[in-house]
């Protein structure tokens, strides 16, 4: 006899077979189980993912009961042995978040797992788990061993002084299910409130786990060391086991073993980034999600889901504690913390506020340099070169942010204007000094950089705009004949993709940050936020004006977000500053110093700031007061493009129609709201390796009635698309964070 299988595979939205698919097997399977199964002429791997309650299939094709059957339905080729099967909970995260971002179920529950579960096949697949059996075997004695977790002496925990501020927050989360967030400024001790939260729940419930998130993964490794050096007297020797990490920059063999480590319990306390919200984790008691602000929570390719309301989703349905942390929230989960203004709903999030730093360290002091006031084509003024000497003089750090890489943006010719185009894309290659080389940073094509113009044969061509590997060259001209307080020379060092790209090259350059060794680092974003630079006493942001005037009404939020926490690596070891007579500083050179966020900035006032901006968005009916998706669409020709979105926005009234008449019997709310529609355009970088990207905006003050929208519109558009021969793809971001 063969019993039928209902299996998911990674099929995307717009494939013709979307939903779970039909296949026998010797057996029943348990729901969750692992499998291989053929799909044409591949074998791919498959998850049972219900029950199919048509009865054994006979060797005629009829089941127990009579019903025809078709006759080809394929076999599973194999089942995976040693893998026990995915959770019922796990199964209804990745089927809510299929079906709230728009992607096929299979797509999102495949991605999830790690590639080499994917990729090999049973046989291989047994292999390497027979490879990690022994050492599993062993390291789950050990923490069986130690599973009273009965607090030593050697807790370094116990060693923490913990301010009024960080008691408060704690005793609010022990005695409230939430979810929090946690708004604390930098250098609070935000790190301490999760490390105490995390062994609050391993002392209630030894055999739980706890998921802790960050945005970037050069945060992840030393978050991982934090928690082993603060756990070790728990797991001892087993920290590697019992503390794993998850993010992108791991091998698939990495990834495998930390999976498998969460999957099967042995893994208490799992690191990474927005990938791990997928994490198989059957004893979740806890997640942490720090930096929630932070943009990178978000996918931007394929199935594009927010981590961070993911875990808010996930904590709530499985009834834990959710924290939320960060010195600058998103405006969303300040919007969801505030309190009704008429009482009459409280808050979807606790508001926990820690303003305070640890000990006596302050703030940095802001001090905005007006560039209209200073010579043209100045790139450090004389008070921010002059503030720099006394720094490094000291043997005190000095941290620049300039938010772009490479050494120039574009390379021009003055004489016929001519400029480093990209062929494939629209956009300019980047000039990279090092190598000589033009760098396109979305097609990734590489050039080297033209002796004479390519287009009247001028010699004479120049960089234009600002780089990091420019300023780090400029600094080391402008100051060539400053020394530290030893007389040693002045050590200069670049942290970005470019000088990070080996492998731990970004470790090895942060630990000689660490060390004192560098005075002053040059930087894009990712140095500016989660680092702990103990020795940085002044902080400099360049060209901060450009966000300042975007079309994308996050820009600001972004920019605010990102000089507070620039800010907040300087000034975090109160002894350095006080020992020298001096305040940490901040510097930002504009040419709008009056400009609203800039002055909301001199004091740190993120709750004026974020009332402004709230104000303007609820003016202006955008999310959180509305809801929003973005259909993409890339074709041949940039007119096709827009003319299937066109196209697609013609039928969204009989949408709205068919969703009123399929509800006709429901008196509710949300169905007296109709999508708005905006016509399509093409995206700011409009053609990618030759192919053009087109978009349209749908706003809607209903989330039901846009998800409903958004269900049947999809429909229509696999209908629609076969008419436009040009179109290769197209897709639907839900809650975009850009437009």
């Amino acid at each position: 006899m063969n019993y039928p299988v209902s299996v998911v595979i990674n099929l995307p939205k717009y494939a013709k077979l979307s939903g779970p698919l039909t296949y026998f097997h010797d057996e029943s399977l348990a729901v969750g189980t692992l499998v291989r199964v053929p799909l044409g002429k591949q074998e791919v791997l498959g998850i049972v993912w219900q029950e199919d309650n048509s009865g054994r299939l006979s060797s005629t094709g009829t089941n127990q009961t009579g019903r025809s059957q078709d006759l080809n339905i394929k076999p599973i080729t194999s089942e995976i042995v040693g893998i026990d099967p995915l959770s019922q909970d796990w199964r209804d995260l990745v089927a809510f978040a299929a079906t709230y971002y728009q992607r096929s179920l299979g797509e999102m529950a495949l991605q999830a797992l790690p590639p080499q579960l994917r990729d090999l096949n049973a046989i291989q697949i047994a292999r390497r788990l027979k490879k990690n059996t022994g050492q599993s075997k062993k390291s789950l004695i050990k923490l069986k061993d130690s599973a009273s977790l009965t607090y030593e002496i050697s807790d370094p925990g116990a060693e923490v002084v913990l301010t009024p501020e960080q008691k408060q927050t704690l005793g609010a989360i022990d005695s409230s299910l939430g979810p929090f967030l946690v708004y604390g400024s930098t250098g609070s001790g935000k790190t301490e409130i999760y490390l105490r939260c995390v062994a609050s729940v391993l002392e209630r419930e030894p055999g739980s786990q706890i998921l802790v998130m960050v945005p970037e993964i050069n945060l992840t490794p030393q978050l991982e060391e934090r928690f082993k050096r603060r756990f070790a007297y728990l797991f001892k020797e087993n920290a590697p086991v019992a503390i794993v990490s998850m993010h992108s920059g791991m091998t698939a063999a990495q990834r495998l073993q930390s999976w498998l480590a969460a999957h099967s319990g042995l893994a208490r306390i799992i690191l990474g980034t927005r990938m791990a919200i997928f994490a198989s984790i059957p004893q979740l008691k806890l997640i942490v999600v720090d930096e929630e602000h932070d943009p990178s929570y978000k996918q931007q390719e394929g199935a594009r889901y927010s981590a961070r309301d993911l875990a808010v989703y996930r904590g709530k349905r499985l009834g834990i504690r959710v924290i939320l942390g960060s010195a600058t929230p998103s405006l969303e989960s300040w919007h969801h913390a505030q309190q009704d203004s008429n009482l009459v709903a409280p808050s979807r999030y606790q508001l926990l506020k820690m303003p305070s730093r640890i000990g006596h360290a302050l703030m940095p002091r802001v001090h905005l340099i007006d560039l209209n006031q200073q010579p043209r084509g100045t790139v450090f003024s004389v008070q921010l070169l002059d503030a720099i000497k006394l720094r490094v003089q000291r043997n005190e750090q000095v941290l620049i942010l300039l938010n772009r890489r490479g050494y120039a943006p574009v390379l021009h010719c003055q004489d016929c204007g001519w400029k480093s185009e990209c062929m494939h894309c629209s956009a300019y290659r980047v000039f990279h000094k090092v190598d000589r080389t033009l760098r396109c940073h979305h097609c990734g094509v590489v050039e080297r950089v033209p002796r004479f113009c390519p287009q009247c044969g001028n010699a004479d061509i120049s960089p234009l705009g600002k780089g990091t590997e420019q300023m780090e060259e400029l600094l080391g001209t402008l100051l060539s004949d400053v020394k530290q307080l030893g007389g040693e020379p002045l050590s200069i060092l670049r942290i970005d993709a470019d000088s990070t790209r080996l492998k731990g090259e970004l470790s090895s350059q942060l630990a000689r940050v660490h060390s004192g060794e560098v005075n002053i680092l040059v930087g894009t974003q990712m140095i500016a936020k989660g680092h702990d630079f103990r020795k940085i006493t002044l902080v400099a942001a360049l060209y901060p004006d450009t966000a300042l005037f975007s079309s994308d009404f996050r820009a600001p939020e972004r920019l605010f977000s990102l000089l507070l926490q620039a800010a907040g690596r300087a000034g975090r070891d109160a002894g350095i500053a006080t020992g020298s007579g001096s305040e940490s500083e901040m510097w930002i050179q504009t040419q709008y110093p009056s400009h609203p966020l800039f002055q909301a900035l001199l004091s740190y006032d993120f709750e004026r700031f974020a009332s402004e901006q709230l104000t303007e968005r609820a003016q202006a009916h955008l999310p959180p007061f509305s809801f929003q998706a973005l259909v993409r669409s890339e074709a041949k020709t940039q007119e096709e493009a827009q003319l299937f979105l066109n196209s697609a926005k013609d039928i969204s009234s009989t949408v709205v129609s068919l969703i009123r008449e399929k509800y006709s019997t429901s008196n509710s709310a949300w169905l007296q709201h109709e999508p708005s529609l905006f016509p399509a355009i093409a995206m700011t970088i409009q053609r990618i390796a030759n192919i053009e990207r087109a978009q349209m905006l749908i706003e809607c003050d209903s989330r039901l009635m846009l998800q409903e929208f958004l269900k049947m519109w999809q429909e229509k558009l696999h209908l629609l698309q076969p008419q436009f021969k040009g179109i290769l793809r197209w897709a639907i971001d839900v809650d975009p964070l850009t437009i």
